[in-house]
């Protein structure tokens, strides 16, 4: 990987240095690229504890990046220090996500939402699956932190605590899911990641909403992606189900 460092760099450097953010960080940029991640965590460390850097989001982004780097690696996750570093890279980028309210250098790292988000919703219905609905949950906790507009993710947030008798925090969910989904244009056109997950979160809510007798709600669930998803085998076999 030390053959791209230098385009890497030229790439992202410049746009680092803001009035908002003192430092550039290119030493974190330099570990990460190197594939040092846990030097580089290290490093962002000391940034997040310094009276001058603690408030700045860049070091944050990059110990996500380094433990989701890590997660995908034995070496790494064969250690008990690491084992849930797939859990470190979104509690981080939550804490990123609160330090960047603006937005700032979000819009930079597409790829790497992108990516953190399929691993997150692959893993969070691999959790609500067999039942682990607070598990589930505290990952769809952590995708609407860093990411508010990701509508899915919402909406299964919703049906997790629903699952967990958590009425009041289901409905309140279920209100940001509404205000996430009002803001997209056409959802047949976002990004595949969010686009995936949203549809998977209308299929799972009504199939919930379908088992527990409420069948006119799961209409309504499954009407909402109906301009979009009737491509989708599994949509549109539920979908016609109910209708």
């Amino acid at each position: 990987m030390k053959h791209v460092l230098l385009p890497f760099l030229m790439l992202f450097a410049a746009p680092f240095s803001s009035a908002a953010q003192k430092h550039v960080y290119d030493d974190l940029l330099v570990l990460y690229v190197d594939e040092e991640y846990e030097k580089c965590i290290a490093k962002a460390d000391r940034y997040t504890e310094k009276d001058d850097t603690r408030r700045d989001p860049l070091p944050y982004l990059y110990k996500s990046m380094c433990y989701f780097e890590m997660s995908k690696l034995e070496k790494y996750t064969s250690q008990h220090e690491y084992r849930f570093a797939d859990r470190d890279a979104l509690k981080y980028a939550a804490l990123y996500r609160k330090k960047d309210k603006k937005k700032e250098h979000f819009d930079r790292f597409e790829d790497y939402w992108t990516e953190l988000n399929t691993h997150a919703m692959r893993n969070g219905i691999a959790h609500y699956q067999p039942g682990e609905f607070s598990t589930a949950r505290r990952v769809f906790d952590r995708m609407v932190v860093y990411m508010p507009g990701n509508a899915g993710a919402w909406r299964l947030r919703a049906l997790c605590q629903e699952r967990m008798n958590l009425k009041r925090d289901a409905t309140e969910s279920r209100k940001k899911f509404d205000e996430a989904y009002a803001a997209i244009a056409d959802p047949a056109k976002l990004p595949t990641d969010q686009r995936r997950l949203l549809r998977q979160a209308l299929i799972m809510d009504a199939e919930h909403l379908l088992a527990t007798g409420r069948s006119a709600e799961a209409k309504e669930v499954m009407a909402l992606g109906e301009d979009s998803f009737m491509g989708n085998a599994e949509f549109k076999a539920l979908f016609e189900e109910l209708n």
